[in-house]
């Protein structure tokens, strides 16, 4: 169903509006159950993960390079029942607050989270990213994660959304592809919790638990790696701040990446890609 648009006022493009604005997207989209998927390659890519659309929005000259994902989304080539909304750059420009140059945009219905039980079901190496806010790292983390062989990512109750659509951009869509659901307590469990949760969690699992940090105390890498365990789980924290004390001490062991030139620290995603690349399961 493919719908020109007149004007910024449409109601039925609401869920497009001020997509710039980080504070206001990060309480409206999961308000309003969606995400928000941006450009060709990342729609294509949540669609083959079964996630539905609920509509399109794009200038009429990528109308013909998105038939074939609208086919597969929809089960139709015009599209079925889910509107394909056609606009003009500079209303685009307007309606969204960026210049949009990727395709299209798509909203998608937000899919169930699973439980952390269910995803650490079959995984043997998982990162865990601690309250890791900025959507653009956080992205980055999921790529590296996709790319060298995490079974799962687990996020804290306070880390960025990784559906929001910086993260799944700078993602290339891997949030789609690698299993990932949010704890609702870290590090601890809450008080009078009838069965393990956070940390505790991931040993009833039969997870050994690494904080990545810089203590006295840490291994180094090549240590770990050399005498990795079956299921092993990686804890990442943010950039300035590291990970929470009470973090490190609720873990098994620290590690740390050796470093050079003077560098005390790498960034959250380059940081999981070594520490996954040297703990790989062969």
């Amino acid at each position: 169903m493919i719908i020109t648009l007149e004007s910024t006022d449409d109601p039925r493009v609401a869920a497009y509006v001020n997509l710039t604005d980080v504070a206001l997207r990060s309480r409206h989209e999961p308000a309003q159950g969606l995400y928000i998927a941006e450009s060709s390659t990342v729609i294509e890519r949540a669609v083959r993960a079964g996630h539905r659309p609920k509509s399109f929005l794009m200038a009429p000259r990528w109308l013909d390079s998105m038939r074939g994902v609208i086919a597969q989304a929809c089960g139709a080539e015009d599209g079925g029942e889910v509107p394909v909304f056609l606009a003009d750059e500079a209303l685009l420009r307007q309606l969204t607050g960026f210049h949009l140059h990727r395709g299209a945009l798509a909203a998608m219905h937000r899919p169930a989270l699973p439980s952390v039980a269910r995803v650490l079901a079959d995984a043997r190496r998982i990162a865990v990213f601690e309250d890791v806010v900025d959507h653009t790292n956080l992205g980055a983390g999921f790529r590296a994660c996709a790319a060298l062989g995490a079974d799962a990512v687990l996020i804290t109750p306070r880390c960025a959304d990784p559906l929001y659509r910086r993260s799944v951009r700078v993602s290339m869509g891997t949030v789609f592809q690698v299993p990932w659901t949010r704890f609702a307590h870290w590090p601890r469990a809450r008080p009078g919790a009838a069965a393990p949760e956070g940390i505790d969690l991931l040993r009833a699992h039969g997870f050994t638990v690494a904080a990545l940090a810089l203590g006295e105390d840490a291994i180094d890498l090549a240590d770990l790696e050399a005498d990795p365990p079956q299921r092993l789980a990686l804890v990442f924290g943010t950039e300035g701040d590291g990970l929470r004390a009470g973090t490190i001490a609720d873990c098994d062991l620290s590690v740390r990446i050796p470093m050079a030139g003077g560098v005390d620290s790498l960034n959250v995603a380059s940081a999981a890609a070594v520490a996954l690349w040297a703990t790989r399961l062969t």
